[in-house]
């Protein structure tokens, strides 16, 4: 029978324990910069927020009604401070084109838009996903001189377990600087849309 060699025996046992502790340092640094990154990632209000549109203005009518379903579905569905309900709101009126700003104060929106998401919350309703026309189908023309556009977003509506799709049928209008601008929206009831 051989005789084991306690020098081995040791070594073996303080490499395995340095590989012990190694790995749990790793492990436990892993965690703290998975935990730091998911606490530095920016919410859905946060991201809109973050956007310049003096500088990145959506290109096209479908890309502006896309920006503006994204935060529409933040006011019925995110978290969000009183102080980024603001900014959001504000945010979201220079999608709006001047005629239909005009149609109210930034204080008269608010007031509005607080009220109407109250009633969503007592209903326990959000906005679960959207989806705008596809590019084909947005219909574009020129009326009194403008450039005008057409088109659809179904968003979906949960209340409680229930899915619902709204369909809304959505006018913008070009600006004096090219910016496509939404001048107005209205529900659609089952039948309206062609195509």
């Amino acid at each position: 029978m051989r005789r084991r060699n306690p020098a081995r025996i040791l070594i073996v046992f303080v490499v395995l324990a340095i590989g012990i502790v190694g790995l749990f340092f790793y492990l436990s640094n892993r965690v703290k910069i998975v935990e730091e990154g998911k606490q530095n990632r920016m919410t859905p209000v946060q991201e809109i927020l973050s956007r310049n549109l003096e500088n990145n203005y959506p290109p096209t009518p479908k890309e502006v009604l896309k920006l503006y379903s994204e935060i529409t579905r933040c006011f019925y569905g995110e978290a969000y401070t009183d102080d980024e309900l603001v900014k959001l709101a504000l945010f979201s009126r220079q999608l709006f084109d001047d005629e239909l700003v005009a149609n109210q104060t930034d204080d008269q929106y608010l007031s509005a838009l607080r009220m109407d998401i109250e009633s969503w919350k007592k209903d326990n309703k959000v906005i679960s996903s959207y989806s705008v026309s596809s590019s084909t189908d947005v219909q574009e023309y020129s009326y009194g001189g403008r450039e005008w556009a057409q088109l659809y977003c179904i968003y979906s509506i949960r209340m409680g377990t229930n899915v619902a799709p709204v369909t809304e049928h959505f006018i913008l209008r070009k600006d004096d600087i090219g910016h496509w601008k939404i001048l107005g929206w209205e529900l659609e009831q089952p039948g309206d849309q062609n195509g």
